[in-house]
């Protein structure tokens, strides 16, 4: 079990609170991404590392910082890639939350089979965006989207 990330922050700038399952994703996605995890900085340093996600500038802003050193490492990422898969995204969780109220079983699940297609989908586009900076693994990429898409709640204003 490796863990080269031991926290995460997620800059959620002036939001206040979140819709219960946006917060119980986000929660659940730190836990497991600090449970285990890799992620590795292409420079050679090592960690173990906190983690800041932001967004400023229109960059997702990954930056590790060496726990006890003074080290850090960033990396500032276009969402040009992942806006499209993250709107689609939210689309059909919009769609899996309404059709757990009104549809069959076999429809719910093959709307979340669709909505876990495009959660790959993204982790796959964060994992080779990242590897010009880091290496991390399919893993520690899902989570990683996940806690982009949360940070692209409050910058797109889909609360």
């Amino acid at each position: 079990m490796r863990r080269d990330v031991v926290s995460v922050a997620l800059d959620t700038g002036t939001i206040v609170a979140f819709h219960p399952s946006v917060v119980h994703e986000r929660d659940v996605a730190i836990r497991d991404l600090l449970h285990e995890n890799v992620f590795v900085p292409l420079s050679g340093a090592t960690g173990p590392w906190h983690l800041d996600l932001s967004i400023q500038d229109n960059r997702i802003v990954f930056e590790a910082k060496q726990i006890n050193q003074d080290l850090s490492e960033i990396f500032r990422l276009s969402p040009r890639t992942l806006t499209p898969i993250i709107r689609s995204y939210f689309d059909i969780c919009r769609s899996y939350t309404q059709a757990l109220s009104s549809r069959q079983p076999h429809q719910i699940e093959a709307i979340d089979m669709g909505r876990r297609g495009l959660h790959n989908e993204g982790a796959q586009a964060l994992q080779k965006s990242l590897s010009r900076a880091f290496t991390t693994d399919h893993d520690t990429a899902r989570r990683l989207f996940t806690l982009v898409c949360v940070l692209h709640i409050r910058a797109e204003g889909l609360l």
